[in-house]
Protein backbone atom coordinates (compact mmCIF):
# COMPACT_ATOMS: atom_id res chain seq x y z
CA UNK A 1 0.00 0.00 0.00
CA UNK A 2 3.02 2.40 1.02
CA UNK A 3 4.16 2.06 -2.55
CA UNK A 4 1.43 2.44 -4.29
CA UNK A 5 0.47 5.69 -2.64
CA UNK A 6 4.07 7.44 -4.05
CA UNK A 7 2.50 7.77 -7.39
CA UNK A 8 0.56 10.86 -8.97
CA UNK A 9 -2.72 9.52 -8.47
CA UNK A 10 -5.88 11.28 -6.74
CA UNK A 11 -6.74 9.95 -2.96
CA UNK A 12 -10.15 8.94 -4.25
CA UNK A 13 -10.58 8.73 -8.55
CA UNK A 14 -14.21 7.42 -9.42
CA UNK A 15 -15.35 7.07 -12.94
CA UNK A 16 -18.97 6.37 -14.32
CA UNK A 17 -20.17 4.66 -10.69
CA UNK A 18 -23.03 2.85 -10.89
CA UNK A 19 -25.05 0.98 -7.60
CA UNK A 20 -28.44 -0.01 -6.60
CA UNK A 21 -30.33 -1.78 -4.30
CA UNK A 22 -32.40 -4.83 -4.08
CA UNK A 23 -33.28 -6.88 -7.47
CA UNK A 24 -35.41 -7.84 -9.64
CA UNK A 25 -38.77 -5.58 -9.34
CA UNK A 26 -37.52 -4.48 -6.01
CA UNK A 27 -33.96 -2.85 -7.61
CA UNK A 28 -33.80 0.87 -6.84
CA UNK A 29 -30.91 2.19 -8.66
CA UNK A 30 -29.26 4.82 -6.44
CA UNK A 31 -26.00 6.50 -8.02
CA UNK A 32 -26.25 6.99 -11.59
CA UNK A 33 -22.57 7.67 -13.36
CA UNK A 34 -21.16 9.23 -10.80
CA UNK A 35 -17.42 10.58 -11.41
CA UNK A 36 -15.10 11.83 -8.90
CA UNK A 37 -11.28 12.41 -7.84
CA UNK A 38 -10.21 13.73 -4.85
CA UNK A 39 -6.35 15.38 -4.40
CA UNK A 40 -3.93 14.61 -1.75
CA UNK A 41 -4.70 17.62 0.74
CA UNK A 42 -7.92 18.75 -0.53
CA UNK A 43 -10.97 19.17 1.28
CA UNK A 44 -14.07 18.59 -0.36
CA UNK A 45 -17.75 19.29 0.57
CA UNK A 46 -20.57 17.30 -0.42
CA UNK A 47 -23.85 18.76 -0.18
CA UNK A 48 -27.62 17.76 -1.33
CA UNK A 49 -30.80 16.65 -0.79
CA UNK A 50 -31.44 13.67 2.18
CA UNK A 51 -31.76 10.68 0.00
CA UNK A 52 -29.45 11.54 -2.68
CA UNK A 53 -26.82 9.11 -2.36
CA UNK A 54 -24.05 10.81 -0.69
CA UNK A 55 -23.87 7.97 2.26
CA UNK A 56 -24.27 5.54 -0.25
CA UNK A 57 -21.12 6.76 -1.79
CA UNK A 58 -19.37 7.54 1.62
CA UNK A 59 -19.79 4.21 2.04
CA UNK A 60 -18.20 2.87 -1.18
CA UNK A 61 -15.12 5.00 -0.96
CA UNK A 62 -14.41 3.90 2.70
CA UNK A 63 -14.44 0.10 1.72
CA UNK A 64 -17.75 -0.57 3.84
CA UNK A 65 -19.73 -1.50 0.89
CA UNK A 66 -18.84 -3.40 -2.43
CA UNK A 67 -18.88 -1.50 -5.68
CA UNK A 68 -21.22 -2.97 -8.34
CA UNK A 69 -20.35 -1.04 -12.11
CA UNK A 70 -17.42 1.58 -12.85
CA UNK A 71 -14.52 2.16 -10.96
CA UNK A 72 -13.94 3.05 -7.82
CA UNK A 73 -10.05 3.72 -7.09
CA UNK A 74 -9.31 4.49 -3.74
CA UNK A 75 -5.68 5.19 -2.39
CA UNK A 76 -4.11 3.29 -5.35
CA UNK A 77 -6.51 0.16 -5.13
CA UNK A 78 -9.41 -0.96 -7.02
CA UNK A 79 -12.26 -1.41 -4.89
CA UNK A 80 -14.44 -3.14 -7.71
CA UNK A 81 -13.93 -6.60 -7.12
CA UNK A 82 -12.09 -6.66 -4.36
CA UNK A 83 -11.89 -9.20 -1.60
CA UNK A 84 -12.49 -8.60 1.95
CA UNK A 85 -8.57 -8.98 2.88
CA UNK A 86 -8.40 -6.00 0.75
CA UNK A 87 -10.72 -4.06 1.55
CA UNK A 88 -9.74 -4.41 5.18
CA UNK A 89 -6.13 -3.25 4.13
CA UNK A 90 -7.86 0.06 2.28
CA UNK A 91 -9.97 0.60 5.69
CA UNK A 92 -6.75 1.31 7.68
CA UNK A 93 -5.89 4.39 6.14
CA UNK A 94 -9.28 6.08 5.90
CA UNK A 95 -10.63 7.76 8.99
CA UNK A 96 -13.93 7.92 9.78
CA UNK A 97 -16.57 10.43 11.14
CA UNK A 98 -20.10 9.85 11.56
CA UNK A 99 -23.15 12.80 12.13
CA UNK A 100 -23.11 10.08 15.33
CA UNK A 101 -19.81 9.70 17.24
CA UNK A 102 -20.50 5.86 17.59
CA UNK A 103 -18.16 6.51 20.82
CA UNK A 104 -18.21 3.07 23.24
CA UNK A 105 -20.12 4.51 26.62
CA UNK A 106 -18.31 1.35 28.12
CA UNK A 107 -15.07 2.33 27.87
CA UNK A 108 -12.54 6.17 28.28
CA UNK A 109 -12.52 8.52 25.57
CA UNK A 110 -8.88 6.95 25.14
CA UNK A 111 -9.83 3.85 24.58
CA UNK A 112 -12.42 4.88 22.10
CA UNK A 113 -9.26 6.18 20.40
CA UNK A 114 -7.19 3.82 20.89
CA UNK A 115 -9.64 1.37 18.91
CA UNK A 116 -8.73 3.30 15.63
CA UNK A 117 -4.91 2.26 16.18
CA UNK A 118 -6.14 -1.75 16.54
CA UNK A 119 -5.91 -2.47 13.00
CA UNK A 120 -2.43 -1.40 13.27
CA UNK A 121 -0.60 -4.64 14.29
CA UNK A 122 3.05 -3.08 15.05
CA UNK A 123 1.88 -0.92 17.66
CA UNK A 124 2.22 -1.74 21.22
CA UNK A 125 -0.31 -1.06 23.88
CA UNK A 126 1.41 1.41 25.47
CA UNK A 127 2.63 3.16 22.48
CA UNK A 128 -1.32 3.18 21.09
CA UNK A 129 -1.90 4.53 24.55
CA UNK A 130 0.58 7.34 24.12
CA UNK A 131 -0.95 8.24 20.58
CA UNK A 132 -4.42 8.60 21.80
CA UNK A 133 -3.74 11.17 24.38
CA UNK A 134 -1.54 13.19 21.68
CA UNK A 135 -4.55 13.01 19.81
CA UNK A 136 -6.75 13.96 21.95
CA UNK A 137 -4.29 16.86 23.35
CA UNK A 138 -4.56 17.76 20.03
CA UNK A 139 -8.12 18.72 20.05
CA UNK A 140 -7.97 20.07 23.22
CA UNK A 141 -9.63 17.29 25.43
CA UNK A 142 -6.48 15.87 27.25
CA UNK A 143 -7.72 16.92 30.66
CA UNK A 144 -10.84 14.67 29.47
CA UNK A 145 -9.09 11.53 28.41
CA UNK A 146 -10.00 9.36 31.06
CA UNK A 147 -13.51 9.98 31.23
CA UNK A 148 -16.35 8.30 29.80
CA UNK A 149 -18.64 9.43 27.21
CA UNK A 150 -21.66 10.06 29.27
CA UNK A 151 -19.02 12.37 31.34
CA UNK A 152 -18.79 14.59 28.00
CA UNK A 153 -20.64 17.40 25.91
CA UNK A 154 -21.62 16.72 22.77
CA UNK A 155 -19.14 18.39 21.03
CA UNK A 156 -16.66 17.14 23.18
CA UNK A 157 -18.07 13.85 22.13
CA UNK A 158 -17.63 14.76 18.18
CA UNK A 159 -13.64 16.03 19.33
CA UNK A 160 -13.04 12.61 20.75
CA UNK A 161 -14.21 11.01 16.91
CA UNK A 162 -12.40 13.26 15.18
CA UNK A 163 -9.33 12.28 17.47
CA UNK A 164 -10.40 8.62 16.82
CA UNK A 165 -10.14 9.24 13.21
CA UNK A 166 -7.32 10.90 12.72
CA UNK A 167 -5.11 9.29 15.24
CA UNK A 168 -3.78 6.37 12.99
CA UNK A 169 -2.58 9.57 10.30
CA UNK A 170 -5.35 7.95 8.03
CA UNK A 171 -4.59 9.58 4.33
CA UNK A 172 -8.25 10.08 3.64
CA UNK A 173 -10.94 10.95 5.87
CA UNK A 174 -14.42 10.25 5.20
CA UNK A 175 -16.91 13.10 7.34
CA UNK A 176 -20.83 12.41 7.23
CA UNK A 177 -22.27 15.36 8.91
CA UNK A 178 -20.35 15.70 11.70
CA UNK A 179 -21.66 19.36 12.82
CA UNK A 180 -25.07 17.94 12.73
CA UNK A 181 -26.04 17.64 16.17
CA UNK A 182 -24.09 20.40 17.08
CA UNK A 183 -24.67 23.92 18.04
CA UNK A 184 -23.29 27.01 15.70
CA UNK A 185 -20.20 27.19 18.12
CA UNK A 186 -19.67 23.79 18.60
CA UNK A 187 -20.29 22.84 15.14
CA UNK A 188 -17.44 25.28 14.03
CA UNK A 189 -14.98 24.44 16.51
CA UNK A 190 -15.24 20.98 15.38
CA UNK A 191 -14.68 21.80 11.60
CA UNK A 192 -11.65 24.05 12.57
CA UNK A 193 -10.25 21.47 14.59
CA UNK A 194 -10.66 18.84 11.80
CA UNK A 195 -8.99 21.28 9.18
CA UNK A 196 -6.03 22.02 10.80
CA UNK A 197 -5.14 18.52 12.02
CA UNK A 198 -6.03 17.55 8.46
CA UNK A 199 -3.47 20.43 6.83
CA UNK A 200 -1.05 19.30 9.42
CA UNK A 201 -1.14 15.48 8.63
CA UNK A 202 -1.75 15.97 4.39
CA UNK A 203 -5.21 14.24 4.87
CA UNK A 204 -7.63 14.77 2.14
CA UNK A 205 -11.13 15.51 3.48
CA UNK A 206 -14.17 14.31 2.10
CA UNK A 207 -17.08 16.18 4.08
CA UNK A 208 -21.00 15.54 3.83
CA UNK A 209 -22.69 18.12 5.10
CA UNK A 210 -26.33 20.35 5.29
CA UNK A 211 -24.39 23.08 7.14
CA UNK A 212 -23.73 25.78 4.88
CA UNK A 213 -21.79 27.34 8.00
CA UNK A 214 -18.72 25.21 7.39
CA UNK A 215 -18.49 25.52 3.62
CA UNK A 216 -15.67 27.91 3.66
CA UNK A 217 -13.10 25.50 5.04
CA UNK A 218 -13.61 23.63 1.50
CA UNK A 219 -11.31 23.47 -1.40
CA UNK A 220 -14.24 22.18 -3.77
CA UNK A 221 -17.90 21.62 -3.22
CA UNK A 222 -19.55 19.38 -5.07
CA UNK A 223 -23.86 18.22 -4.93
CA UNK A 224 -25.39 15.01 -4.64
CA UNK A 225 -28.89 15.14 -6.30
CA UNK A 226 -30.84 12.25 -7.30
CA UNK A 227 -27.67 10.15 -7.04
CA UNK A 228 -26.01 12.54 -9.75
CA UNK A 229 -23.11 14.11 -8.86
CA UNK A 230 -22.42 17.83 -10.24
CA UNK A 231 -19.26 20.01 -9.50
CA UNK A 232 -19.04 23.48 -8.32
CA UNK A 233 -16.03 25.55 -9.10
CA UNK A 234 -13.16 25.99 -6.18
CA UNK A 235 -14.41 29.70 -6.86
CA UNK A 236 -18.00 29.05 -5.45
CA UNK A 237 -16.18 27.15 -2.33
CA UNK A 238 -14.33 30.07 -2.10
CA UNK A 239 -17.41 32.54 -1.96
CA UNK A 240 -19.72 30.42 0.47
Amino acid sequence: MKNELMNDEPVVKIENLNFAFGEGALRKQILFGVDLEVERGEIVIMTGPSGGGKTTLLTLIGALRSAQEGSVRVLGRELLGAGEREMVEVRRYIGYIFQAHNLLKSITARQNVMMSLELHEHLGREEAREKAFEMLAAVGLEEHADKFPDQLSGGQKQRVAIARALAAHPKLILADEPTAALDSRSGRNVVDILQRLARVQGSAILLVTHDNRILDIADRIVNMEDGRLSIESRAAAKKA
